[in-house]
């Protein structure tokens, strides 16, 4: 006699065995990071609760704190920061309140970060609970602040779904992560619009760039930037010779500078352009760690989906060309969102679409570009609906983490 299961019943059990070695899996995995971790150096938590942690994995985030830790120095917020480079420009800073310390990189850092004790733990870096960073049970609060203008939803999937708190650069942004937490079904976090504050910094930088930096009128020949992205995708990729070729022949002063990524990720690329293509004295390569002088420089920027179009547009107003790229948003976070990736509405507002048709009078085309004001208004108009509360944003980011952590300590020791 053969046994038999309805297909209610038979699904029921499917899933209850998925789940059960899922149970294990998990928890056999939990067991083993937290062996390793201790192997790596991995300390259990402090005795002593922190208020306020900040983590930073690489120095070149520091533009994106500078602000943050001098605002809380100012208030006399005590704070302890984290730092994955041993050569962070942190670390040369003289700050009273701040307590410094490096943790390195990967299960290295993980180690440490694992164990934290602290009420509010601010980070850029997204995947909390999906790779090898996990919460600590010994911390209260985890935000997540964007690091650059966007909506933060092109992250690879899940990368803000476990923080309890996101900050963003702009409110329009809040109902995308509003849509993901009603389609996932998953407990809403605070979201708070708090501005840019690598876009600040930018800004500041600006203000003291001598008054010929900022024009063209003093040069007899227009300076084109073309700074593209890495990857299949980019413009450089894409076109490769023909681009190059056609911008030498527009007769114009051409700057190219590749992604850093590229160097690595695409050396085979980047020899045969910089050995095909020496320096002129209208054409040359830029591999400056800082790209704010190249950028200050050119009087018009040519990029494909690299974030450098928004340091450009936003800070300087100056029109681009963009090459028109569909991205693969799969694995991403904006896979859950009905509405098309945010840029892709933004960056006709920006400047031209540039088509390899375009290539044979790519020069007048720049020209015409650059002597009008047509994308002055659009322009501001994008800067203004991307990124709020310019110029202040330390300030309130510094106020909401301040605040943050008063209210959990009270609340713990109202449970007390």
């Amino acid at each position: 006699m053969k046994l038999y299961i309805d297909p209610g019943t038979g699904s029921m059990l499917f899933s209850l065995a998925i789940g059960l070695l899922s149970c294990l899996w998990f928890g056999l995995q939990k067991a083993y990071m937290k062996v390793k971790y201790l192997t790596l150096g991995g300390e259990k938590s402090d005795s002593t609760k922190r208020d306020i942690v900040i983590y930073s994995e690489d120095k070149r985030y520091w533009t994106s704190f500078k602000s943050i830790c001098d605002e809380l120095e100012k208030r006399k917020t005590k704070i302890l920061y984290l730092a994955g480079s041993e050569d962070d420009p942190i670390l040369k800073e003289k700050y009273q309140y701040i307590e410094k310390k490096v943790i390195g990189l990967g299960n290295k850092a993980f180690a440490q970060l694992n164990f934290l004790n602290c009420r509010v733990c601010l980070a850029t870096t997204p995947g909390l609970e999906v790779y090898q960073w996990k919460r600590s049970r010994n911390v209260d609060f985890y935000v997540h602040m964007t690091h650059s203008i966007g909506a933060g939803t092109a992250y690879k999937m899940f990368g803000t779904q476990f923080f309890d708190a996101l900050l963003l650069c702009s409110e329009d942004f809040i109902p995308l992560h509003r849509e993901l937490e009603a389609k996932r079904e998953s407990k809403p976090k605070e979201i708070v619009a708090v501005g840019q504050t690598y876009m600040d910094y930018l800004l500041e930088r600006k203000k003291e760039l001598p008054s010929s930096s900022s024009s063209s009128s003093s040069h007899k020949n227009i300076r084109v930037l073309l700074a593209p992205s890495w990857g299949s995708n980019s413009l450089l990729n894409k076109w490769g010779d023909k681009i190059v070729d056609a911008l030498i022949n527009s007769g114009l002063d051409i700057t190219i500078r590749p992604h850093p990524q590229s160097f690595y990720s695409e050396t085979e690329l980047i020899k045969h352009l910089q050995s095909k293509y020496a320096e002129t004295e209208h054409f040359h390569w830029n591999t400056d760690p800082d790209n704010f002088q190249v950028l200050s420089n050119a009087d018009i920027l040519i990029s494909d989906f690299s974030g450098v179009i928004y340091d450009y547009s936003f800070i300087f107003e100056r029109p681009i060309m963009y090459t028109g790229v569909s991205l693969d948003l799969s694995a991403t976070d904006h896979a859950w969102i009905d509405e098309p990736l945010w840029i892709y509405s933004l960056l006709p507002q920006l400047g031209v679409e540039l088509k390899e048709a375009d290539f044979d009078n790519i020069g007048d085309i720049i020209k015409q570009l650059v002597s009008s004001d047509k994308y002055s208004k659009s322009i501001k108009a994008a800067r203004d609906k991307c990124w709020q509360h310019v110029g202040c944003a330390s300030e309130t980011i510094a106020e909401y983490l301040i605040g943050k952590n008063e209210l959990l300590k009270k609340n713990s020791v109202s449970a007390a």
